[in-house]
């Protein structure tokens, strides 16, 4: 047992060590950089102080939100502008539309004017920073509540995740590196960090992370399959025009983006499902040590097919969930099926839920045979449970 937890602890400090070397190489800043414009704004939180004026009427077009202008007095909160009292123009229409009450918090854009004066350039949104801390920290004491031990250690391997996610896999796609390439590397190396806070060292760890990389693998397979097919590629994606404009000045590979992104949304349910088909059969085995390998195999399969269409119809909803405006107004406009399918929105809405679902067709006899030879195999005492 003692063993064990040396293993334990050496692998988290091994991780842990690799995740700030790369961050710290990956993120250092290089002397030749310059500013760029969106480094270069002033933002601050602010506090209204003062309702001078407000022509902003109610509009039955946009169902009741007020449109037009107000006068306000702001007091900036943060920054090294802290404690100014400035008066600015909120213009509100449908779209942009942060309508300010007295004592309302909102997010400033500030500059100077051509004599050195600060001024309020725009106020994009309102200040929703603490609301969304204090729904974080509920949901970290609900889990912590209600999962025990577990949920803390479900909650640090998802904290670990998205700084993998921010600090390492980013900043590695921004150098030039193969963007599927490295989110099929750092999902493994995510999944196994999750995975070991999760459940240790174990032999359900070691069938679950290696379910969970041969899953996203398979959907990487399939969707790449599926791209080259169509065609279709980051180019499709919304928000290709500003990607054009940043790789032009850097390595960064567009190409493969839509499929890394198709990988990163089926991770989690990748892991979800390989996980319950591990922890399912270890239980059947601990049950029955003298179950055969064909036994554990055709249960795994059996307990897969019900997490494979209850995960599948979880990916594919998720994906329409996100596209649902979409769909909305191909209804509104009534546009003819053949060009709802094919268009690049929906081409890639629907790749997305069937390759994060192929993926998990794959992980399921995946994960059934690894149990089935992994649990009867008595060779490593270090790998228990």
């Amino acid at each position: 047992m003692k063993k064990n937890l040396k293993v334990k602890i050496l692998t988290a400090v091994i991780m842990l060590l690799v995740f700030i070397g790369a961050a710290i190489i990956l993120n250092r800043p290089d002397p030749d950089d310059v500013l760029s414009s969106a480094q270069k704004r002033i933002f601050a939180f602010a506090k209204v102080t003062a309702i001078l004026g407000d022509n902003a009427s109610p509009d039955t077009w946009t169902e009741g939100r007020r449109i037009g202008a107000q006068e306000l007095e702001v007091r900036i909160l943060t920054g090294k502008h802290k404690g100014a009292v400035l008066e600015t123009i909120n213009y509100l229409n449908a779209y942009y539309n942060v309508d300010a009450k007295l004592g309302t918090r909102l997010i400033v854009r500030l500059d100077y004017n051509d004599t050195g004066e600060l001024y309020v350039v725009s106020i994009p949104n309102y200040d929703r920073s603490s609301i969304l801390v204090i729904a974080l920290i509920a949901f970290a004491i609900l889990m912590v509540l209600v999962g025990g031990k577990q949920g803390a250690r479900a909650l640090l391997g998802l904290l670990f995740t998205l700084l993998n996610l921010w600090y390492i896999l980013i900043p590695l796609v921004l150098k030039g590196v193969s963007s599927i390439l490295a989110t099929i590397l750092i999902a493994a190396y995510t999944s196994a960090g999750a995975l070991l806070l999760l459940t240790g060292y174990t032999k359900k760890t070691f069938c679950a992370l290696v379910g969970c990389v041969g899953g996203v693998i398979a959907a990487g397979i399939f969707a790449w399959i599926i791209t080259i097919l169509t065609p279709m590629n980051g180019f499709n994606m919304s928000e290709a025009e500003e990607l054009v404009i940043r790789a032009s000045e850097s390595p960064l590979k567009i190409s493969g983006l839509l499929v890394s992104g198709i990988l990163l949304s089926a991770l989690g349910a990748l892991m979800d499902t390989s996980m319950s088909i591990v922890s399912a059969l270890h239980e059947v085995y601990e049950q029955n040590p003298s179950i055969s390998k064909k036994q554990i195999f055709r249960s795994g399969m059996n307990i897969g097919r019900d997490a494979m269409g209850t995960m599948a119809n979880t990916l594919i909803l998720a994906f329409v969930g996100s596209a649902f405006n979409l769909l909305i107004l191909f209804q509104v406009y009534e546009y003819p099926m053949i060009q709802i399918l094919n268009s690049d929105m929906m081409a890639i809405e629907i790749l997305q839920g069937i390759a994060g679902s192929v993926g998990i067709i794959a992980t399921t006899p995946l994960v059934s045979a690894l149990c089935a030879t992994i649990f009867r195999f008595k060779g490593n005492k270090i790998l228990t449970r």
